[in-house]
Protein backbone atom coordinates (compact mmCIF):
# COMPACT_ATOMS: atom_id res chain seq x y z
CA UNK A 1 0.00 0.00 0.00
CA UNK A 2 1.10 3.57 -0.68
CA UNK A 3 1.80 5.84 2.27
CA UNK A 4 -0.74 8.67 1.99
CA UNK A 5 -3.85 10.24 3.45
CA UNK A 6 -7.03 9.86 1.43
CA UNK A 7 -8.09 13.45 2.04
CA UNK A 8 -8.02 15.42 -1.21
CA UNK A 9 -6.49 12.55 -3.20
CA UNK A 10 -8.27 11.11 -6.23
CA UNK A 11 -7.09 7.71 -7.51
CA UNK A 12 -8.93 6.08 -10.41
CA UNK A 13 -9.26 2.34 -10.83
CA UNK A 14 -6.68 0.03 -12.40
CA UNK A 15 -3.78 2.13 -11.12
CA UNK A 16 -0.99 0.65 -9.00
CA UNK A 17 0.85 2.62 -6.31
CA UNK A 18 3.82 0.72 -4.86
CA UNK A 19 4.85 0.59 -1.20
CA UNK A 20 6.58 3.57 0.35
CA UNK A 21 5.18 6.12 -2.12
CA UNK A 22 3.75 9.34 -0.73
CA UNK A 23 0.79 11.02 -2.43
CA UNK A 24 0.13 14.47 -1.01
CA UNK A 25 -3.34 16.07 -0.88
CA UNK A 26 -4.17 17.58 -4.24
CA UNK A 27 -2.89 14.60 -6.25
CA UNK A 28 -5.16 13.33 -9.04
CA UNK A 29 -4.20 9.91 -10.39
CA UNK A 30 -6.07 8.74 -13.48
CA UNK A 31 -6.59 5.12 -14.54
CA UNK A 32 -4.02 2.52 -15.59
CA UNK A 33 -1.04 4.31 -14.02
CA UNK A 34 1.92 2.57 -12.44
CA UNK A 35 3.72 4.42 -9.63
CA UNK A 36 6.90 2.72 -8.42
CA UNK A 37 8.19 2.40 -4.84
CA UNK A 38 9.45 5.31 -2.75
CA UNK A 39 8.13 8.04 -5.03
CA UNK A 40 7.13 11.40 -3.58
CA UNK A 41 4.28 13.20 -5.34
CA UNK A 42 3.86 16.92 -4.46
CA UNK A 43 6.86 16.95 -2.10
CA UNK A 44 7.33 20.21 -0.21
CA UNK A 45 4.36 21.87 -1.88
CA UNK A 46 1.36 23.23 0.00
CA UNK A 47 -1.50 22.01 -2.16
CA UNK A 48 -5.10 23.15 -2.27
CA UNK A 49 -7.12 20.00 -3.06
CA UNK A 50 -10.10 22.03 -4.25
CA UNK A 51 -8.15 24.63 -6.20
CA UNK A 52 -5.67 24.84 -9.04
CA UNK A 53 -2.63 23.76 -7.03
CA UNK A 54 -2.76 20.09 -8.01
CA UNK A 55 -0.56 17.43 -9.49
CA UNK A 56 -2.51 15.60 -12.20
CA UNK A 57 -1.16 12.28 -13.46
CA UNK A 58 -3.10 11.31 -16.57
CA UNK A 59 -3.83 7.75 -17.69
CA UNK A 60 -1.19 5.19 -18.70
CA UNK A 61 1.63 7.10 -16.98
CA UNK A 62 4.60 5.14 -15.57
CA UNK A 63 6.62 6.70 -12.75
CA UNK A 64 9.63 4.65 -11.74
CA UNK A 65 11.15 4.15 -8.28
CA UNK A 66 12.31 7.13 -6.28
CA UNK A 67 10.96 9.84 -8.57
CA UNK A 68 9.93 13.15 -7.01
CA UNK A 69 7.24 15.47 -8.45
CA UNK A 70 6.96 19.05 -7.22
CA UNK A 71 3.62 20.64 -8.16
CA UNK A 72 1.52 22.07 -9.43
CA UNK A 73 2.01 20.25 -12.73
CA UNK A 74 0.52 17.68 -15.11
CA UNK A 75 2.14 14.46 -16.27
CA UNK A 76 0.26 13.84 -19.51
CA UNK A 77 -1.00 10.53 -20.85
CA UNK A 78 1.46 7.80 -21.75
CA UNK A 79 4.49 9.55 -20.24
CA UNK A 80 7.39 7.77 -18.53
CA UNK A 81 9.23 9.33 -15.57
CA UNK A 82 12.49 7.47 -15.10
CA UNK A 83 13.81 6.37 -11.71
CA UNK A 84 15.13 9.10 -9.44
CA UNK A 85 13.93 11.97 -11.63
CA UNK A 86 12.92 15.28 -10.07
CA UNK A 87 10.02 16.74 -12.05
CA UNK A 88 9.15 20.41 -11.62
CA UNK A 89 7.36 21.16 -14.91
CA UNK A 90 4.56 19.69 -17.01
CA UNK A 91 5.47 16.50 -18.86
CA UNK A 92 4.03 16.29 -22.41
CA UNK A 93 2.10 13.26 -23.73
CA UNK A 94 4.29 10.17 -24.26
CA UNK A 95 7.49 11.95 -23.20
CA UNK A 96 10.30 10.13 -21.39
CA UNK A 97 11.92 12.35 -18.76
CA UNK A 98 15.01 11.82 -16.61
CA UNK A 99 17.42 13.69 -14.36
CA UNK A 100 17.36 16.50 -11.80
CA UNK A 101 15.71 18.66 -12.91
CA UNK A 102 13.99 16.27 -15.30
CA UNK A 103 14.43 16.84 -19.02
CA UNK A 104 12.88 15.12 -22.01
CA UNK A 105 15.22 12.40 -23.26
CA UNK A 106 12.86 10.66 -25.68
CA UNK A 107 9.30 9.64 -26.48
CA UNK A 108 7.48 6.36 -26.11
CA UNK A 109 5.79 4.30 -28.77
CA UNK A 110 2.42 2.66 -28.30
CA UNK A 111 4.18 -0.20 -26.50
CA UNK A 112 6.06 2.21 -24.19
CA UNK A 113 9.39 1.45 -25.84
CA UNK A 114 11.58 4.10 -27.39
CA UNK A 115 10.23 5.54 -30.63
CA UNK A 116 11.93 4.14 -33.70
CA UNK A 117 14.03 6.56 -35.73
CA UNK A 118 13.47 6.96 -39.46
CA UNK A 119 16.24 7.49 -42.03
CA UNK A 120 16.19 9.76 -45.05
CA UNK A 121 16.69 8.17 -48.48
CA UNK A 122 20.31 8.09 -49.67
CA UNK A 123 19.45 9.48 -53.09
CA UNK A 124 17.08 12.28 -54.09
CA UNK A 125 13.51 11.22 -53.37
CA UNK A 126 10.96 10.46 -50.69
CA UNK A 127 10.85 7.86 -47.92
CA UNK A 128 7.53 7.12 -46.20
CA UNK A 129 7.42 6.59 -42.44
CA UNK A 130 5.35 4.39 -40.14
CA UNK A 131 3.21 7.48 -39.42
CA UNK A 132 0.77 7.66 -42.33
CA UNK A 133 1.28 10.76 -44.47
CA UNK A 134 4.61 11.77 -42.92
CA UNK A 135 7.68 11.46 -45.16
CA UNK A 136 11.37 12.34 -45.25
CA UNK A 137 12.62 13.95 -48.44
CA UNK A 138 16.18 13.98 -49.76
CA UNK A 139 16.62 17.18 -51.76
CA UNK A 140 19.27 17.78 -54.44
CA UNK A 141 22.65 18.87 -53.03
CA UNK A 142 25.55 20.24 -55.03
CA UNK A 143 29.01 20.28 -53.43
CA UNK A 144 31.40 22.88 -54.78
CA UNK A 145 34.72 24.37 -53.63
CA UNK A 146 33.08 27.80 -53.88
CA UNK A 147 30.27 26.74 -51.52
CA UNK A 148 27.56 24.08 -51.34
CA UNK A 149 23.95 24.35 -52.48
CA UNK A 150 20.70 22.51 -51.87
CA UNK A 151 17.40 23.31 -53.54
CA UNK A 152 13.70 22.45 -53.36
CA UNK A 153 10.81 23.28 -55.69
CA UNK A 154 7.33 23.93 -54.30
CA UNK A 155 4.76 21.56 -55.75
CA UNK A 156 7.53 19.22 -56.88
CA UNK A 157 10.18 18.14 -54.38
CA UNK A 158 8.26 20.01 -51.67
CA UNK A 159 4.73 18.55 -51.96
CA UNK A 160 2.67 21.76 -51.61
CA UNK A 161 2.73 25.46 -52.43
CA UNK A 162 4.00 27.51 -49.48
CA UNK A 163 2.28 30.71 -48.28
CA UNK A 164 4.66 31.53 -45.43
CA UNK A 165 7.82 30.45 -43.70
CA UNK A 166 9.27 30.85 -40.22
CA UNK A 167 12.60 30.06 -38.57
CA UNK A 168 13.31 28.78 -35.06
CA UNK A 169 16.77 29.33 -33.56
CA UNK A 170 18.51 29.99 -30.26
CA UNK A 171 16.55 27.21 -28.53
CA UNK A 172 18.11 25.97 -25.25
CA UNK A 173 18.75 22.24 -25.45
CA UNK A 174 16.32 21.46 -22.63
CA UNK A 175 13.39 23.19 -24.33
CA UNK A 176 10.73 21.53 -26.47
CA UNK A 177 9.02 23.28 -29.38
CA UNK A 178 5.91 22.39 -31.35
CA UNK A 179 3.56 20.23 -29.29
CA UNK A 180 0.59 20.93 -31.52
CA UNK A 181 -1.12 19.82 -34.71
CA UNK A 182 -2.78 21.69 -37.58
CA UNK A 183 -6.28 21.26 -38.93
CA UNK A 184 -5.51 22.00 -42.60
CA UNK A 185 -1.92 23.26 -42.82
CA UNK A 186 0.96 21.27 -44.33
CA UNK A 187 4.48 21.93 -43.05
CA UNK A 188 7.92 21.14 -44.48
CA UNK A 189 10.78 21.23 -41.97
CA UNK A 190 14.46 21.69 -42.82
CA UNK A 191 17.27 22.06 -40.31
CA UNK A 192 19.35 24.70 -42.10
CA UNK A 193 22.11 24.50 -39.51
CA UNK A 194 22.99 22.20 -36.61
CA UNK A 195 20.64 19.38 -35.66
CA UNK A 196 17.39 18.60 -33.89
CA UNK A 197 14.87 15.78 -33.56
CA UNK A 198 11.21 15.79 -34.56
CA UNK A 199 8.55 13.40 -33.29
CA UNK A 200 5.49 12.91 -35.50
CA UNK A 201 2.35 11.35 -34.03
CA UNK A 202 -0.94 10.57 -35.80
CA UNK A 203 -2.71 9.27 -32.70
CA UNK A 204 -1.90 5.65 -33.54
CA UNK A 205 1.85 5.61 -34.18
CA UNK A 206 4.84 7.81 -33.40
CA UNK A 207 8.21 8.07 -35.09
CA UNK A 208 11.27 10.19 -34.42
CA UNK A 209 13.26 11.92 -37.17
CA UNK A 210 16.71 13.45 -36.83
CA UNK A 211 17.24 16.51 -39.00
CA UNK A 212 20.97 17.24 -39.31
CA UNK A 213 21.45 17.95 -43.02
CA UNK A 214 20.04 20.95 -44.93
CA UNK A 215 19.33 18.67 -47.90
CA UNK A 216 16.82 16.64 -45.84
CA UNK A 217 13.25 17.83 -45.29
CA UNK A 218 10.36 16.41 -43.30
CA UNK A 219 6.77 16.74 -44.54
CA UNK A 220 4.13 16.95 -41.79
CA UNK A 221 0.58 16.92 -43.23
CA UNK A 222 -2.49 18.15 -41.31
CA UNK A 223 -3.65 16.27 -38.21
CA UNK A 224 -0.14 15.22 -37.22
CA UNK A 225 1.02 16.08 -33.72
CA UNK A 226 4.54 17.48 -34.10
CA UNK A 227 7.24 17.96 -31.46
CA UNK A 228 10.77 19.33 -31.88
CA UNK A 229 13.47 18.77 -29.28
CA UNK A 230 17.19 17.89 -28.86
CA UNK A 231 18.19 21.19 -30.46
CA UNK A 232 21.93 21.65 -30.86
CA UNK A 233 23.23 25.02 -29.67
CA UNK A 234 23.61 26.26 -33.26
CA UNK A 235 20.40 24.74 -34.66
CA UNK A 236 18.32 26.78 -37.12
CA UNK A 237 14.98 25.24 -38.14
CA UNK A 238 13.34 26.52 -41.33
CA UNK A 239 9.63 25.69 -41.75
CA UNK A 240 7.52 26.26 -44.87
CA UNK A 241 3.74 26.28 -44.35
CA UNK A 242 0.89 25.89 -46.82
CA UNK A 243 -1.39 28.39 -45.01
CA UNK A 244 -1.16 31.88 -43.60
CA UNK A 245 -0.95 32.09 -39.82
CA UNK A 246 -4.29 31.54 -38.07
CA UNK A 247 -4.41 30.78 -34.37
CA UNK A 248 -7.73 28.92 -34.81
CA UNK A 249 -5.98 26.49 -37.17
CA UNK A 250 -3.85 25.09 -34.34
CA UNK A 251 -4.81 22.12 -32.15
CA UNK A 252 -2.92 22.50 -28.86
CA UNK A 253 -4.71 19.95 -26.66
CA UNK A 254 -3.48 16.40 -27.23
CA UNK A 255 -6.77 14.83 -26.14
CA UNK A 256 -8.69 16.94 -28.65
CA UNK A 257 -6.14 16.03 -31.33
CA UNK A 258 -6.56 12.29 -30.72
CA UNK A 259 -10.34 12.60 -31.04
CA UNK A 260 -10.13 14.67 -34.26
CA UNK A 261 -7.59 12.32 -35.81
CA UNK A 262 -9.79 9.31 -35.01
CA UNK A 263 -12.85 11.05 -36.48
CA UNK A 264 -10.90 11.87 -39.64
CA UNK A 265 -9.78 8.25 -40.07
CA UNK A 266 -13.35 7.09 -39.55
CA UNK A 267 -14.67 9.54 -42.15
CA UNK A 268 -12.02 8.44 -44.67
CA UNK A 269 -12.86 4.77 -44.15
CA UNK A 270 -16.49 5.54 -44.74
CA UNK A 271 -15.88 6.65 -48.30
Amino acid sequence: MADHSNQGIHVSGQSRVAAGTVLAPGTVLHHACDIGPRCVIAAGVVMDPGGEGRIVIEHDVHIQAGAVLYGPLTVARGALVQAGSVVTRDVPPHAIVAGNPAQIVGYTSASADSVTSAKAPVTVGRAASRVAGVALHRLPKVLDLRGNLTVGEFGRSIPFEAKRYFMVFGVPNAEVRGEHAHRTCHQFLICARGSLSVVADNGLAREEFELDDPSVGLHLPPLIWGIQYKYSADAVLLVFASEFYDTNEYIRDYGEFVQLAASSRGANHGH
